[in-house]
């Protein structure tokens, strides 16, 4: 019993341990052909969509001011030696107001009257000065206001064949009405914006803020794709139709109507086609994921997905 445990029970170890280690440097260090291959798996595939028949209603509501119309310059249209000055600089007039007589030739007297209600400045003529015809004679604030909105240079395209009329909405002031002689404008900072005026019985007053509606057109039961799936969106674009066996193929379409989220396609596709729902290059937004990280306290994470 003395020997196994001298001697055979080492020897035994040595050889079990000696057996292992030489098993694990093999796997370390040297391959075999009977090893596994491990290659990934997965595949990323990008999201699609089907053009389908839906409604386009393509209304755009701006945020904007009251403002009053620029100032006017006031020219005399008689020519003569001025008799008699009835109003005063700073007073408010109304349209047709005689501002001055002119004594002209033959003794005959005539009247230069304001052209529209509002307030001078700037005037300064006196009685026994001589004044010639188209002479400027002072500044007139009319009594008439507009609507300034902003709008991003790219929805300009959206007001494309848009009406002259449009909704103005002052939280607070009378019901809705209706503005006119709506156009669109930019301006020297290349700031754009869309402008429409607003009717002489309306109460308003300026710096006060204002929602403008415009219904530009409304397209029923038309082939409409998502805005995101087109490169475009004013009149042609390009889209990416995935056929079988997934092949993608660009496609050029022609568009009409668009609300900013689907865009009317007038030919290049049929309904149900499958195509990308993005333009290739562009980030595709991910849905925001929010959690509570503390009592009352909350995270929000969001990530694109390409």
């Amino acid at each position: 019993m003395v020997i196994w445990r001298r001697w055979v029970f080492p020897i035994l170890m040595v050889i079990v341990f000696g057996a292992i280690a030489a098993s694990l440097t093999k796997m370390a260090f040297f391959s075999t052909d009977s090893q596994s291959s491990i290659s990934p798996g997965g595949s990323v595939t990008d999201p699609v969509v089907t053009a389908e028949n839906t409604t386009i209603v393509n209304n755009l509501s701006l945020q904007g001011k009251i403002a009053r119309d620029a100032d006017i310059t006031l020219r005399s249209t008689a020519g003569g030696t001025v008799s008699t000055v009835y109003v005063v600089d700073g007073g408010v007039v109304g349209a047709g107001e005689t501002l001055f007589t002119v004594k002209l030739e033959n003794d005959r007297i005539g009247e230069v009257v304001a052209s529209e209600s509002g307030r001078l400045s700037g005037f300064g003529v006196v009685a026994g000065q001589d004044v010639s015809t188209g002479t400027e004679i002072g500044k007139l604030t009319p009594d008439r206001f507009h609507l300034l909105a902003t709008v991003e240079p790219v929805q300009l395209y959206r007001l494309l064949n848009a009406p002259s009329e449009a909704e103005v909405t002052i939280n607070g002031g009378p019901a809705p009405f209706t503005c006119t002689g709506l156009s669109t404008q930019v301006s020297d900072d290349g700031a754009t914006s869309v402008r429409c005026s607003i009717p002489s019985d309306q109460i308003v007053f300026p710096g006060l803020p204002a929602q403008l509606n415009v219904a530009v057109g409304t397209a029923e039961d038309v082939l409409a794709i998502p805005a995101t799936a087109v490169k475009g969106g004013s009149g042609t674009g390009v889209v990416w139709l995935v056929g079988k066996d997934d092949e993608i193929t660009e496609t050029k379409v022609e568009l009409g109507v668009s609300d900013g989220t689907m865009v009317q396609v007038l030919s290049g596709i049929e309904a149900g086609a499958t195509l990308r729902q993005f333009v290739p290059g562009i980030a595709a937004p991910v849905e925001e994921f929010c959690y509570e990280v503390a009592p009352g306290e909350e995270v929000c994470e969001t990530g694109t997905s390409w």
